[in-house]
């Protein structure tokens, strides 16, 4: 007895439609199994968009056409019309890695069409351990490139990917000097060291205690001020009662 050929998802087959049905149809593609494909798996060549309301509106007995194997049952094999992704989302996994086509870039990183729902983004930092200006400096629109998966955020549709992390990280390198004026900048103002737990504990006492002691001189001094204003006033009643009596 011939031994059944073992069908995989995503693999694609011409199949020769044998029957329809309101749901669907059964499909030949040479398996032991029934093949069959659902109505919403089918679409219409000149418009995949477009609902479809009969299965009879894309196929017929008889007629041969593409199909892809969606998933292996025990006693069925589901087809769809519909080209199925390179990558799913549960097939995407940090620290993988990837190949595909940059389709874009911008100021900052590249998108990466990688056979998955969405590009994936290489941030600008993540295209070269050396610096980089702009993306442009080390690829372009139609580069074939390898990259690492970083992380993979399927609520946000986000994949962000590294070029650099799959590249050994040269010797010797030496990042770009800053611009002259911040460089500049950042040795004229100088850097207040460090403080250590004893340090700053002993600063805040003397902050306290100088702060005592200039309250309690501004204390003082209005008390002095205070004291002279009501010796003034004595000594100026004193001269007015004298010169009353000598009048």
């Amino acid at each position: 007895m011939e031994q059944e050929k073992e069908f995989k998802a995503k693999e694609r087959y011409t199949g020769t439609v044998l029957k329809t049905t309101l749901q669907g149809a059964l499909v030949d593609i040479g398996s032991q199994k029934p093949a069959f494909i659902h109505i919403s798996q089918a679409v219409k060549n000149d418009d995949p968009k477009k609902q479809i309301n009969s299965i009879n509106e894309v196929l017929e007995v008889g007629q041969k056409l593409d199909f892809w194997v969606k998933r292996v049952r025990k006693d069925r094999i589901e087809l769809t019309m519909k080209e199925p992704l390179a990558l799913e989302w549960r097939e995407i996994k940090p620290d993988m890695t990837v190949k595909g086509k940059v389709v874009r870039l911008e100021t900052f990183g590249a998108f990466v069409e990688i056979g998955a729902e969405r590009p994936g983004l290489i941030h600008i930092s993540e295209l070269a351990h050396s610096y980089v200006r702009t993306p442009g400096e080390v690829v372009r629109e139609g580069d074939e490139v390898e990259a690492k998966v970083l992380e993979v955020n399927r609520r946000k549709k986000q994949i962000k990917l590294s070029i650099k992390a799959l590249q050994v990280l040269p010797e010797n390198l030496q990042m770009p000097e800053p611009p002259a004026s911040k460089k500049q900048q950042e040795e004229e103002e100088p850097k207040e060291p460090d403080l250590t737990a004893m340090e700053i504990a002993l600063r805040s006492a003397m902050e306290k205690s100088e702060g005592s002691q200039k309250e309690a001189a501004a204390k003082k001094s209005r008390k002095k001020q205070g004291s002279t204003s009501e010796q003034d006033e004595i000594l100026s009643r004193t001269l007015e009662n004298k010169v009353g009596e000598e009048s």
